[in-house]
Order: C-alpha cells, then structure tokens, then sequence
C-alpha cells in the first residue's frame, strides 16, 4: 500500500518557513530516544526551550547526550505528558506516527488542548533560523556527506551547528557523541530527508543532493515519484545553491528537469569514463588500500590538483567525498582546508564501524538496509578485509520495503559467503503480512545455490547463531535499521564470554 505524505503526516501541522523557537518555549518530544528526535530534543533545548521527552522503547544510543544536558526522559507513552500543567506549547513527533498511531494517547491529549503538533523536523529547522541553512539530501550517504562537512567546517574554525541521522562523535560535536552538534557560527548543516515529505520543512540556502534511487515504497510508487519529490522541494527555494552528483542517473535526471532555475548549480562527479572532465568539482580515484583511498582533488582553489588520501573504503564514499569537496567549496573554504577535512574524517556511527574483535572474527556495523547500500558496504569491507571470508547478518527495515526489493536484496546478499537474515523490524510499517525473512533467506538461497543464507529470528538469537557458525578469521557485517546494532554487540559478548570458558 502506498500512502501519500498528507495520510503519513495526518494530523500534524503542515510545513511552514522557520521561526526562531522563543526562550522558555515548552516542547514535548515523542519518540524521543530516535536519531533525529533526539537531535530536536538538544537543538530546542540549547535554543532556550523547556524540553521534556518520552520513549517507551526505553534508553538509546542517542540518549546519553540527553541525559547529559539534564533534559528529563520519560520511558512510557503518557497522556499526562500534554494534559498536566503546564501544557507544552507543541509536541515535535515522526511523521509516521500519525499513519501508525493515530489513536496515540499523546497525540489525543494534544486535539484536545489544541497543542500544535509538528514532526519534528520543524523543531530542528526553527532551531536554524537566521542561519545559513545547508541541507544535505539524497536517497544513500546524506548521513555520512552531512557528519564529513561538519567535521570539515569544524576543523576550519567556523563553528557550525548540524543535525546528523547518524552518531557523530565527540571529536566533531566538542562533546558527547550525539546526532546534533552546538556551534556558534552562521552555517547550520541539516540532513534532509525525502520520507513522506519530511525534507519540505526545510528552506535551505544551499541544497546537496548525493544521489536519487528508488526507495520508500509505502510513500514512493516508483522512482519517478522520488524525483517528483525533489523537483517539488528545489521549486520552493529557487534562488539556492544546488551542489549535485552529476554522475549519479537519478541527480542527472534531476538536473534536467531544473536546469532553467535562476539558482547557482555547482556539479560534481568522480571521474570515469561516463563523467565529462569539465565539471565544477572532481575527485579522480588512484589508488585503494585496505582502510584508504588516494584520489586527486580538481576545481576547488586554484590548484591544478590536490592529492588527497581518504580515510574511508569504498567507491560510494569517494562519491560522497567529492560532494562534501564541492559543498565545502561553496561556502567559502579554501583547497587546504578542504584537503585537510577530508584526509582526517574520524567517521560516524554505524557507517562500516569496526564494533570489535573476538575470538580472530571481526564484527562491523552499518545501517545498510537497501540493496544500493547493502552492495556498496560490502565491496567496502571487502577492501578493507581482503581475503577473508564475510558474514553478512541483515535486519531488514520494514516489511513493504523487503516485500517491493525482495529479489534485489536476493541479489545482493547472495554475494556475501553466510548471510543472517533476521526478523524484519516493522517500524512505521504495520502490514507483516506482504514480506517474512523466511522468504528473503529463501531466495537467497535460490541466487546461489549451497549458499549458507538462514532466517535466524530475534536480534539476540541471530547473534547467538552467528556465533555457532563463524570460525577465526571470518568477518561479520552486521546491517539494517531497528536494533540490528544489538546483533553484533551481543555477537561479541559471546564470543568473548565462550574464550574465558
């Protein structure tokens, strides 16, 4: 079933230009132990908000940074949360709760009360307000291209303040790691989201866009409906800066649509031979190793070329790369300190991190959960891990997305020597009954006959069968949204619990 972004968004106020958020201002946050959630959360709150927030799937990896600036959580769903005195003077929830909840008791209290309800996104972009807003879009990589430009700015000294979907660590957030980060200076950096809409709360100076796939097949009835999303977004701003992947089909498609807007396009591409040599800026590959990648670095500053080694594997984060070189650009570094923030990129979380060792097997995590990805994580790891076997242990994220990829994941999963396929978290996506990993591990198998491809269940028991298959040596990847993190942290735990016994 495909649902439009006013049936996902029912009852919420709709996207509206920013304001700043006023000193004192009450905002209740629901699902606040989520990864953008909780960046509204501390962007409300560094903006002089009263904060409160409630979960009840309980503590996070993003909720420390919460607890941290004393911003009191609540691990149940409670009506009183609205209804007690005094009143928030909005609630900031996912959009998608409305589509899976509308009957929320929080959401109820609110019509009651006639408390603005908004997704929370709007929170983040009133928390920009009267900044330089840059917004980094794009099916795959916003997560890593919006925490390398942070961290690229950062390093140049201009202080900027973002919201990122993914951990950034402490060494980019001047704090605890978090999926937001304070800063002082003009710009502030937003990952945007095509979800539903979920990106049209932001009107932003300059918009990156990575690349355009087909995903979010409950929104999305097929590609062409993804690029609509976008030419309608670009529509709304455009006098802004448009930085874009020209050798990606689905931004190249996009870009020919709006090439007659009145704003600045700046377009870059990794060089090959299905990529002009007259793009704005471009990274050429021209070596790889096991955890770098030397490139040469044209267009930015006036040097004829800079060579530069990237900290990072893998061709999709070269693309992302020539992206951040070209967005850097655009607000006003130099060659020097472009080339600097891309050689010491520390990463964020769950982008092909290394989790740990136990027992000779390695264990990585990645929040890989379409096929795009799932394909590039892969040949990263196998660069980064020559020559060992690899594990592939995958949480699908939600059932309509595995039911409408269901022979691309096939495809793609079937290139790894194991595969792990877990129970499918639902999500927003109430309807079990279109997709089961049963299903995926079975036609995985039918890829590639002989292949080790099970149904393995709960997270818990997918890390406890993973650890009665794999032998010294062997690498785990584990991927998906959800808890699939859990897989590969209770993976090593047993691996290290069964070398003391």
């Amino acid at each position: 079933m495909t649902r439009t972004a006013a049936e996902v968004g029912a009852g919420l106020a709709p996207a509206r230009p920013a304001r700043a958020i006023r000193p004192g201002e009450r905002i209740h946050v629901v699902g606040v132990a989520g990864a953008g959630a909780s960046a509204a959360a501390l962007h409300a709150h560094w903006a002089g908000a009263i904060v409160t927030g409630c979960d009840p799937g309980g503590p996070s990896p993003y909720t420390p940074a919460l607890e941290a600036e004393g911003i009191p959580l609540a691990w149940a769903h409670d009506p009183d949360h609205v209804s007690a005195e005094p009143h928030p003077d909005r609630l900031a929830v996912t959009k998608a709760l409305t589509a899976v909840s509308p009957d929320h008791p929080e959401l109820a209290a609110a019509h009651r009360l006639a408390i603005m309800t908004e997704p929370w996104q709007q929170v983040v972009a009133d928390a920009a307000f009267g900044r330089t807003l840059v917004a980094i879009a794009g099916t795959h990589g916003k997560s890593t291209t919006a925490g390398w430009l942070t961290h690229i700015l950062a390093a140049a000294g201009t202080d900027p303040s973002a919201f990122v979907g993914a951990l950034l660590p402490g060494s980019i957030t001047g704090a605890f790691p978090a999926t937001a980060r304070r800063g002082s200076g003009n710009v502030f950096v937003v990952e945007a989201d095509e979800y539903a809409g979920n990106f049209d709360v932001f009107w932003p100076d300059l918009v990156a866009i990575t690349n355009i796939d087909w995903d979010h097949p409950d929104v999305f009835a097929d590609r062409a409906a993804v690029l609509s999303t976008f030419q309608d977004w670009l529509k709304r701003t455009p006098e802004s800066t448009l930085v874009g992947n020209v050798g990606d089909s689905g931004f190249a498609e996009l870009f020919e649509r709006v090439r007659r807007r009145p704003g600045k396009t700046v377009r870059a591409a990794v060089v090959s031979d299905d990529v002009s040599l007259h793009e704005d800026v471009l990274l050429e590959v021209m070596g790889v190793g096991p955890d770098r990648t030397r490139v040469e670095l044209y267009g930015v500053g006036h040097a004829l070329s800079v060579p530069i080694e990237l900290p990072t594997a893998g061709h999709h984060n070269v693309a992302n790369a020539v992206m951040v070189a070209a967005t850097a650009r655009e607000l006003g570094l130099n060659s020097s300190e472009i080339a600097l923030g891309l050689t010491t990129f520390p990463g964020i979380g769950r982008r092909l991190e290394l989790k740990g060792e136990a027992a000779g097997i390695a264990v990585y995590d990645d929040y890989g959960h379409h096929p795009t990805a799932i394909r590039a994580t892969l040949e990263a790891l196998r660069q980064r891990e020559p020559g060992r076997r690899v594990w592939a242990a995958y949480e699908p994220l939600t059932y309509h997305r595995t039911a409408a990829l269901l022979d691309a994941f096939a495809t793609v999963l079937s290139t790894a020597d194991g595969v792990a396929v877990a129970d499918i978290w639902a999500g927003r996506d109430p309807d079990t009954s279109v997709a089961s990993a049963a299903e995926l591990a079975e036609a995985v198998r039918a890829k590639r006959p002989g292949l080790v491809a099970e149904a393995t269940g709960s997270v818990e028991g997918t890390a406890t069968w993973l650890a009665d298959h794999v032998a010294p040596g062997d690498v785990v990847l584990v991927m998906g949204g959800g808890r699939s993190y859990q897989i590969g942290e209770n993976l090593l735990e047993t691996l290290r619990a069964r070398l003391i016994t």
